[in-house]
């Protein structure tokens, strides 16, 4: 299958530029300017040329804080860009699959979400990514919603490499232990879209294939509790780490609000596409091979 992926440098894009190809899919992957989400003529452009029989749109604007002052550009990519991006797949009736996130929910339910749960984002980051999926759903009746949290990969900018960059340079650490969710690494996630393909390529819109689901990593945590696991596998490399403390949100502010408890539950893609949560800690101990080397012999 010839796949269109939205995005070429992200932590997701680079997962799938690796695994798609295993199962034998031809990969295009463009980013700005081939690929501009915020520019409908490049849009136009590069699905015609690029002529695929899948899109995954793997680009986004993530930055949570900065959200906060510049809203018109996280709309423009979040929901204008991937309700016309998905748009474009329906013009060619192609399946269209979209990243979402656990920040369209308050994080206040006292219970993990499942894909009904009432949504309701706390700041722009979260409402731009819940119109975006009400864009693309109203776009392309082709389409799977994945929302997921807490991305992390050796590439790119995430939690793993910034503890890594603190633990070099810092005695000390502190990390907030009152925000739940789990870690979700971008290979499992491109492990997910690879599954998913074959089955939303022969589906027929109205198929149960399509919709909105959850993945993340399993088991749920805290980000101390994440914090605490990556220093202890970079202990285990023989790497210097920091005393870790814990630290309260309100100890931390930033300028947007974050979920205090963002856990998602994962069961309908398991029962629909039957792919479990993977568990974060093998996918941890991976990364950490890939960043700064296998464990030393007796650890």
């Amino acid at each position: 299958m010839r796949v269109l992926v939205a995005g070429r440098t992200g932590q997701l894009a680079v997962e799938l530029l690796e695994r798609l190809p295993r199962d034998g899919h031809k990969v295009v992957a463009l980013e700005a300017p081939e690929l501009d989400l915020t520019d409908p003529e490049s849009i136009r452009r590069a699905v015609e040329q690029a002529a695929p029989e899948a899109i995954i749109n793997a680009a986004a604007y993530t930055a949570v804080d900065k959200a906060e002052s510049q809203r018109d550009l996280a709309f423009a990519v979040n929901a204008i860009g991937a309700g016309m991006l998905a748009a474009a797949a329906a013009a060619r009736d192609l399946p269209f699959l979209h990243v979402s996130t656990d920040y369209v929910f308050s994080g206040d339910g006292g219970a993990p979400y499942d894909e009904d749960a009432s949504t309701g984002p706390m700041g722009v980051y979260g409402e731009s990514k819940l119109a975006g999926e009400r864009a693309v759903l109203a776009a392309n009746p082709r389409s799977a919603i994945i929302r997921t949290a807490w991305v992390c990969s050796p590439h790119g900018a995430n939690f793993v490499k910034t503890m890594l960059r603190l633990g070099r340079e810092r005695e000390a650490v502190s990390v907030v232990a009152d925000q739940h969710g789990a870690p979700t690494f971008a290979a499992d996630l491109a492990d997910a879209m690879a599954r998913m393909l074959p089955r939303l390529a022969a589906a027929p819109a109205g198929d149960p294939a399509f919709g909105v689901f959850h993945l993340t990593g399993a088991p749920w945590t805290t980000w101390h509790g994440f914090a605490e696991a990556i220093f202890a596998g970079a202990a285990a490399r023989g790497h210097k780490v920091p005393r870790l403390s814990a630290i309260t949100t309100a100890d931390y502010p930033t300028p947007a609000r974050r979920p205090a408890d963002g856990r998602l539950q994962c069961g309908r893609i398991t029962r629909i596409h039957g792919i479990e949560a993977a568990d974060w800690r093998q996918s941890l101990s991976r990364c950490l091979d890939a960043l700064i080397g296998p464990q030393t012999q007796n650890s």
